[in-house]
């Protein structure tokens, strides 16, 4: 944690710059000690009170408002509390929140307007809609409905505004959105990628930070610790995002965790964990950038079918799992249930490619697993379905010889095809990147002694046929 006396020392003078009335340095943060690494609890028996359900809070940029939730859903109120007369006030209900639900309000980046979804807000569009308020006077105004495109008859909640006023917030499917504000209006709606919406039950809460380097959320998956736990994504230079990390279990419990925000100084996090409102340190933010990403599925594997009797092959694409730290990936494979691949089935780890002839119809559920070098790993289900040949055009029409094999670098290859075609004849090193291809007909000779050591696959193809077989070069 930073210098107490500094931290509040430049946070003072930015008040005072801001404020019509500096906050003296104990007043900060309703004078709370501020917290560690250790998350504490917010304002304990002024904000957060024992028996009382809690949301959200948010700071203003000059320190001088805080906003928060109270109640249950569908019927919450937005609390305010302000700095004035050399005092903070008592919370009292916010007064675009008197005579309606609303919730989850968020300060913009330079403070003129709250941020916030309400119910029966000034021309509904939806069950709850995504509306803003402006500072007049001492109060904040009744609400301003954001309207279409960002109001749909669905849901819209928890909205998070950037510096150029584009906006992130989540619908009532659940599903994390972006709308970006271009020449005085709101872009069409865009979903964000499965990274956020499609791994567990999701339920964002995004916030992002107003330069949009980094994203915390929170959602239901795999790894958690229990009910809904915040994680944090970066955003990389080609405009996408990193994979998620979770925040770790000092942060996140077998609870809830949710309903985050980052202070305005970027010192703190503030978040709800089980009904309260906590507070943490929030260096997590540049510890987590550096350490390892586990890697994650880019484009999920598509089911593949077979014949009976045919060989089948299938390679995984390059672009189906993704590593944010650029490592290379090894690869394993099995059944779903964890017993091996049948005996017809032989899957090349180095060229991530499952092929063999099988003998039988069955429907095979397959797991495969990448792995990067630190053991991090990421797994993927597909179905293999065989099925017996229903038509001339799927049984086998050539047949290859490949000679010798194990080769010094001279391979001979003999096709028995039907009259007329040609095939297409690719070879993969060991990494499954293609270094020979061209066109043949009857039989032809490949030269691949220039080449190190090792498994190679040559895959013929024929209209829609194709067989696969490996090569070793000793």
């Amino acid at each position: 944690m930073k210098n107490l006396s500094l931290t509040s020392f430049v946070f003072f003078l930015f008040g005072t710059m801001v404020c019509s009335q500096p906050i003296p340095p104990d007043s900060l943060y309703l004078g709370q000690t501020p917290p560690g690494d250790t998350p504490q609890i917010f304002a304990p028996g002024i904000i957060s009170l024992a028996g009382r359900t809690e949301y959200g809070v948010s700071i203003s940029p000059d320190g001088a408002e805080m906003l928060f939730a109270i109640g249950n859903y569908p019927d919450k109120r937005t609390m305010i509390v302000e700095y004035k007369n050399n005092h903070w006030s008592n919370p009292d209900t916010v007064s675009f929140s008197v005579t309606r639900s609303a919730e989850e309000a968020i300060y913009s980046p330079d403070g003129q307007r709250v941020y916030y979804y309400a119910f029966n807000p000034p021309n509904p569009v939806g069950g709850a809609d995504l509306c803003y308020s402006v500072k007049s006077g001492q109060a904040w105004s009744e609400p301003i409905n954001l309207g279409s495109p960002l109001n749909t008859p669905q849901s819209e909640y928890h909205p998070c505004i950037v510096a150029d006023s584009s906006v992130y917030f989540e619908n009532s499917s659940g599903k994390i959105c972006y709308s970006k504000y271009l020449n005085g209006s709101y872009q069409p709606r865009i979903i964000l990628p499965s990274l956020f919406n499609d791994q567990g039950n999701a339920w964002g809460n995004p916030f992002v930070s107003p330069d949009e380097s980094y994203f915390i959320f929170n959602s239901a998956r795999t790894g958690g610790f229990g009910g809904t736990d915040l994680y944090i994504a970066y955003k990389k230079d080609d405009g996408t995002w990193t994979n998620p990390k979770n925040l770790g279990n000092v942060i996140n419990t077998p609870t809830n965790e949710c309903g985050s925000e980052i202070t305005d100084d970027n010192l703190y996090l503030t978040y709800v964990s089980d009904n309260d409102i906590y507070w943490v340190s929030s260096g997590f933010i540049d510890s987590l950038r550096y350490t390892n990403f586990a890697p994650y599925i880019k484009n999920p594997i598509p089911d593949q079918s077979g014949i009976v009797g045919q060989f089948f092959s299938y390679t995984i694409s390059d672009s189906t799992f993704f590593d944010d730290d650029n490592e290379s990936l090894t690869y394993s494979a099995a059944l779903f249930n964890g017993n091996p691949l049948p005996d017809w089935l032989t899957f090349d780890s180095i060229a991530a490619t499952f092929f063999g002839t099988p003998d039988m119809i069955q429907t095979l559920n397959i797991k495969v697993i990448a792995t990067d070098s630190t053991g991090a790993s990421v797994s993927e289900i597909f179905k293999i379905k065989i099925e017996e040949p229903t038509s001339v055009d799927q049984v086998k029409s050539f047949d290859v010889s490949i000679f010798p094999n194990p080769t010094n670098g001279i391979i001979n290859v003999a096709l028995n095809t039907l009259s007329g075609k040609t095939a297409i004849a690719e070879v993969c090193n060991p990494e499954g990147k293609v270094i020979l291809k061209n066109t043949f007909d009857s039989s032809f000779r490949i030269d691949i002694t220039d080449k190190p050591k090792g498994i190679y696959l040559l895959k013929l193809m024929i209209d829609n046929e194709v067989i696969v077989s490996k090569i070793c070069l000793q």
